[in-house]
């Protein structure tokens, strides 16, 4: 069964706990009321429950980190302690030790339980019970003490890695809540969620328009201009040799004229743009929600009430 750190498994596990923090509490010795260290972590199943306490050593044995079973310890809220069941010095140094860094595999654990296991339990102090977290967002409930029954000692059994459940060692793992119970009270809130759907479409798109255009071009055309005028000398005598009378002198010219060429080209008139803006608005809802409060029908008894 795969193990999780508590902060792992619920980062907001103080605000659950009511802002009492368990790691940093000091490990005490049941009885004797000896310091033995101090929690430094906490070890959780997949459902939450606790199985394990990781305790530093830091005043018995310098530097050794050891896995406590939850059945083995007793929390006292007033006083911030934490009180071991039935372990002695002997009994920590043969523990082996926790690192961080290495995974908890039953192979480990086994050798952990096997320690406890060889120390029964005397009938002494109440144990701690081990509540389930709500998930990683729900509300926890905080461990209840609860009367330790010890088992009776017997041959060590087999366990099938496959097979094992924490509830089939109830001296290391087990709770008894006869004696105290929890009534969860509920409430009711809203939860303000936003939905995406589509409202419409515009469809831009370009068509071809025809018309008939018009254009003017100024051309030349060049043509003869034949001017017959009477010279100033007219009547004048020709000198010898002047004048000589050739038959079919012709005197030629270029005529030339402009066409118009007309053609088409397609040129970038504009450019069209498409994009989409957001709007923001806010929308107010509003709905009744119920919560439940707590009835105490006590007549002529005294309650103390605590807020944890």
């Amino acid at each position: 069964m795969a193990l999780y750190k508590l902060t792992d498994f619920d980062p907001n596990y103080r605000d659950n706990f009511g802002g009492n923090d368990i790691k940093g509490m000091g490990v005490y010795t049941e009885g004797t009321d000896e310091k033995i260290g101090t929690v430094s972590d906490v070890l959780v199943d997949e459902e939450g429950h606790f199985r394990y306490l990781v305790v530093d050593l830091g005043f018995w044995i310098f530097g050794k980190k050891v896995l406590l079973p939850v059945g083995r310890s007793r929390i006292d809220q007033h006083s911030d302690r934490i009180y071991v069941v039935g372990m002695t010095r002997e009994q920590a140094e043969n523990l082996p030790e926790y690192n961080e860094r290495q995974t908890v595999d039953y192979d480990y654990e086994e050798r952990v339980r096997g320690v406890y296991r060889t120390s029964p339990v005397e009938a002494s102090a109440p144990l701690e019970a081990s509540a389930p977290l709500e998930g990683a967002t729900g509300v926890a409930s905080q461990p209840t003490s609860t009367a330790y029954t010890p088992a009776t000692p017997a041959a060590t059994p087999t366990y099938d890695p496959n097979t094992y459940n924490y509830d089939r060692e109830p001296s290391l793992f087990g709770m008894n809540e006869q004696n105290h119970q929890t009534l969860r009270l509920y409430e009711e809130r809203l939860i303000a969620n936003k939905q995406r759907r589509k409202v419409g479409e515009v469809a831009v798109g370009k068509h071809v328009e025809t018309e008939t255009a018009r254009v003017e071009v100024p051309v030349e055309k060049e043509r003869v201009v034949i001017e017959r005028v009477t010279p100033q000398d007219a009547g004048r005598p020709a000198a010898p040799g002047e004048a000589s009378f050739r038959e079919g002198e012709v005197a030629r010219m270029d005529l030339y004229e402009e066409t118009p060429d007309i053609h088409k080209e397609t040129v970038v008139r504009e450019e069209v743009r498409v994009r989409k803006e957001i709007e923001t608005d806010t929308v107010e809802a509003q709905d009744t929600i119920r919560r439940e409060e707590l009835d105490v029908d006590a007549p002529n008894r005294r309650i103390d009430r605590r807020d944890v």
